[in-house]
Formats: C-alpha cells, sequence, structure tokens
C-alpha cells in the first residue's frame, strides 16, 4: 500500500478577498493532511488561487488596475490566509505562474491532438460570475434578469467563435467510470446530482474565450484564451511538475486521493475534470467531496449579497483552535452550516474550557501536590484502568475508516465521548481518597495522564497549536497515531510541566 497521499482545497478565485467559506475548506483539507502526516504517510497538502477569467478582468478594471497587479494583491491575502490558518499546507499555486501556464497549454495540445478540441461557434447563457456556461432549462427569470437556477448569478447572452471539447463523446465512459469508482463523488447526495446531470446528457463544451484577453492563451491562437476551469484545474498536476510524468512528485501523488471542494463546483471537478483527463489519457483523481456552504443566516456568503463573514475578525476575538473545532464539530461535514456567535460561545465553553481544558488543569494540579510533578513510576493497572485504555486500541483501524471515509462528525463524536469518559473516570476514581494507597494514586495518574495523551493525538489535526502545548506536558512534541494503542508510552519518573489555561471560560451576558 502506497504511503503517499495528496489532498487539495479548492483553487480560489480571488475576485475579492477571502471569507469563512475559504477558511473552512482549507481547515477541513489541513484536518486530512495533518492526520495522515500522523497515520505516517508522506502527505502533499496543495492550495493556491485562480487567476484567469472575465471576473477577475472585470474586478481589476473597476478598480483600475492592471489585471496583475490586481491578482497579485489578492491572492497575497489568501496566501497570508494559510498562515492566519496554521495550515501546513506543501504549496500555493497561483495560476499566473510559469510552470502553470506551461502544465495548462500541454493538457490543450494533448486534447487537440488527440482530436477531442475543436473550432466553431458558441451561442447561448454564460455566467461571468461562475465562469459557467448554463443551458435554457437551467436559468430561470428573476425580476427581468435571468439568472443560474443552480447559483443565482446572472447570466447574459453570449455568441462568438470558441473551441469545443468533444464533452459529449464522454457520457458513457464517465458513466462507466463512476460505477467502477462508486467513491469518486461524495457525499452520495452530490454523487447523484452528478450521475443525473450526466445521465441527462452531456452536451460539448465551449473551453475558450475570444471576448476578453486575461487568461492563458490558446497554443498557436492568438485570438483565443483558454476557458478558465480547463487552465485553473489543471493546477493539481501543475503543483506536482507535470508535464514532467517522471518527476519523482508526479510519480508519487498522482492520481491525487481527495479534492475538498464546496457544492457549488462540483460539476467542474466531477464531470469536466475527469473528461478531460480520460481524453488526454490521464488517471483520474480519486475522490471528489463536495461539502456544504457556510451560511451567514440561511443564505450563502457572496461579495454581491454582502453578507461576508471574515475568519480573521472571529480569530481575533476567540482565537484560531476554537475557530478550528468549531467548524469541523459543529458544520455536518456535507451539508450547509451556519456559523453563529453563541454556537461558538458555547463550543468553547462546553468542549474546549470545560471537558478539554479543565482535565488537563486538574490533572497536573493534583500531580502538583501528590506526586510532585512526576510522572509515576511504580503502577499497578486494574481492570477500570485496562479498560478505559484499551478503548483507543479497540476502535484504532475504525477510527482510521473514519478518516478514509471522510466521516469527520463521526470521528470528533468518539473524541468528545473519550474526553468525557475520561473526566468521569478521574472523577470515579477519586485519587483524593487514595493518599494512603500511593501504588492506587499512582496508578490513577498515569492512566489520566496517558489518556490526556491520547485523546491530544487525535485532536492534534483538529486544534494542532493547543495540542502541542498539551504534548509539552511530557516534554514531546512526538505525535504519532500508532501511540495511541500503546498503553504505557509516558516515560514513567519524567517531570511533567505545568501549562497556561488552554481555553478561558467564555462569560456569557444575562439579561
Amino acid at each position: 500500500m502506497s504511503k503517499n497521499y495528496y489532498i487539495t482545497t479548492p483553487i480560489y478565485y480571488p475576485s475579492a478577498k477571502p471569507h469563512m467559506g475559504h477558511a473552512y475548506s482549507s481547515i477541513i483539507a489541513d484536518f486530512f493532511a495533518r492526520f495522515k502526516r500522523i497515520q505516517g504517510y508522506k502527505v502533499f497538502f496543495l492550495t493556491g488561487t485562480d487567476e484567469h477569467g472575465q471576473k477577475i478582468e472585470r474586478a481589476a478594471k473597476e478598480q483600475k488596475k492592471d489585471p496583475l497587479e490586481f491578482c497579485n494583491e489578492i491572492s497575497k491575502t489568501f496566501k497570508d490566509l494559510t498562515k492566519i490558518l496554521n495550515l501546513s499546507n506543501d504549496d500555493f499555486i497561483r495560476t499566473t505562474e510559469e510552470r502553470h501556464k506551461k502544465s495548462a497549454k500541454n493538457i490543450w495540445n494533448i486534447l487537440e491532438n488527440k482530436g477531442e478540441i475543436y473550432l466553431s461557434k458558441y451561442s447561448g447563457w454564460y455566467s461571468v460570475s461562475d465562469e459557467a456556461f448554463y443551458s435554457e432549462d437551467e436559468i430561470e427569470e428573476v425580476n427581468g434578469i435571468r439568472q443560474s437556477l443552480l447559483s443565482g448569478s446572472k447570466v447574459e447572452w453570449v455568441e462568438e467563435e470558441s473551441f469545443f471539447f468533444k464533452l459529449s463523446k464522454w457520457q458513457k465512459p464517465l458513466l462507466e467510470f463512476y460505477s467502477k469508482n462508486p467513491d469518486f463523488i461524495l457525499p452520495i447526495s452530490r454523487k447523484n446530482e452528478v450521475l443525473s446531470f450526466v445521465k441527462s446528457g452531456l452536451k460539448d463544451l465551449s473551453v475558450s474565450r475570444k471576448s476578453f484577453k486575461w487568461g492563458i492563451q490558446v497554443p498557436n491562437n492568438k485570438d483565443h484564451v483558454m476557458y478558465v476551469w480547463l487552465d485553473a484545474l489543471t493546477n493539481y498536476l501543475s503543483a506536482i511538475n507535470y508535464p514532467d510524468e517522471n518527476n519523482i512528485n508526479f510519480k508519487n501523488f498522482w492520481p491525487a486521493d481527495l479534492h475538498i471542494i464546496g457544492k457549488d463546483i462540483l460539476r467542474f471537478h466531477a464531470v469536466y475534470w475527469p473528461a478531460f483527463l480520460l481524453a488526454a489519457g490521464i488517471n483520474p483523481p480519486k475522490k471528489v467531496y463536495g461539502h456544504g456552504w457556510i451560511l451567514s443566516g440561511d443564505q450563502k456568503m457572496s461579495k454581491s449579497k454582502g453578507n461576508i463573514l471574515d475568519p480573521i475578525d472571529i480569530i481575533e476575538r476567540y482565537g484560531l483552535d476554537p475557530l478550528r473545532y468549531y467548524l469541523i464539530k459543529e458544520v455536518s461535514f456535507g451539508n450547509d452550516g451556519n456559523i453563529s456567535k453563541d454556537k461558538l460561545e458555547n463550543c468553547i465553553n462546553s468542549d474546549l474550557a470545560n471537558n478539554f481544558g479543565n482535565l488537563c488543569q486538574r490533572v497536573i494540579s493534583f500531580s502538583e501536590k501528590n506526586t510532585d510533578l512526576m510522572i509515576p513510576k511504580e503502577i499497578s493497572f486494574i481492570n477500570d484502568d485496562i479498560s478505559i485504555l484499551s478503548v483507543y486500541e479497540k476502535n484504532f483501524d475504525q477510527i482510521i475508516k473514519y478518516i478514509d471515509n471522510q466521516d469527520i462528525n463521526l470521528y470528533i463524536n468518539f473524541i468528545v465521548e473519550q474526553l468525557f469518559a475520561a473526566n468521569k473516570y478521574f472523577n470515579d476514581q477519586e485519587p483524593w481518597n487514595k493518599k494512603k494507597d500511593i501504588l492506587r494514586l499512582n496508578t490513577i495518574v498515569y492512566t489520566t495522564l496517558e489518556l490526556i495523551r491520547k485523546v491530544t493525538i487525535l485532536l492534534y489535526p483538529i486544534i494542532p497549536d493547543t495540542s502541542l502545548k498539551v504534548m509539552s506536558i511530557f516534554n514531546t512534541t512526538d505525535i504519532k497515531l500508532e501511540t495511541i494503542i500503546n498503553n504505557e508510552y509516558i516515560k514513567k519518573n519524567t517531570k511533567i510541566k505545568k501549562i497556561d489555561i488552554l481555553f478561558k471560560k467564555i462569560e456569557k451576558n444575562v439579561n
């Protein structure tokens, strides 16, 4: 089995500054990347910005800026966000980079040489906002304005010469591919959407534009630029040194293991992208997961709606790890989720401050008074200790399955259950009443510290900074998933460190 793992965020479109939806996709991808690393995998984690197309050109014009100048400024805000969110990405790609242009042009040349692209004329409804074409049955008229049924974005009638990709030719091969790879599209609801769309009949896809110039020039044709999605999707190959298929990164990491995307760009990733790749003779990625939207009220966040939630503002107020934990735990992965101040504060208080943070402080405080902040040397497990410690070994394979199946909510539910169990164990064992039985007192302390270590390792992909602070109790940053099955991993007769309060409880105003 390969121990390499390639995961990507969506290729973000920097027509405006990033919002909570971008932060959510990135945090989720980082969660999977960190988990696979502690599992022992060599991970390549990619994020970046898609910087071509009419939408960018118009946005730059509105600000009286050159498109590249505009992209440099906005792309920087996305790159800065990777640091603010503490992402562990290995690369940040921009589609204006020469390495990407080389990759995209190579794909085009392959498709054209294979007869998969032809020149004709296009007429139809086009959304500049979505960078997508829509058929008559995919649009509606609202207050005299035609818009997409899928996104609500305004559409315009476009007529011009265009290159077309023979998408219709790939309807049957795509359906066969989905059948042979039943987990290619998740969750199931998204898969059903794609199957319905493909089965309804695929039309050839316009893959070039003449009406604007901001894009990658079609090879050997100065009048056309590449359709932004044919250009943008190729980024997943560009970052691993395609078209050099002998390059070690390409060999190790393609096909990608997991594309994390929002549901609004599912069609591009689950229909167009595998079709392009199959036509070019390149293996499609292994899985595309279309998660829901982070809503503001009951609406998707967008610049046009003026309902943008700034993740930086929330991080400044509550901290990064609380936001990461909240988004991962409280948003049902695959469904839409609504972020609210009250829910976030309740989550911080109940899970992080009371459950996790309080457990760590109680045990350290007890150790300071009773074991001189030493990990006990002499211990003797009884059934109560073995029973709670062995939960991790018994569930080890299941924990990995949760991640490999993208069952984030089941994963974090397991963590929360174990935190409650650890707190209950410490309370029920009453070490403060065992001062005349030093062996039993020592064993309870050791067992609880070991439980803290185990659960901290599972929390690391979610709240990495806090988890490293907790691991410093044991004077280590050694975070390996396999160690959670070892019930005597922490070194006996060594000093433990005191740590500051992990999460301050938020006082709620009571009127």
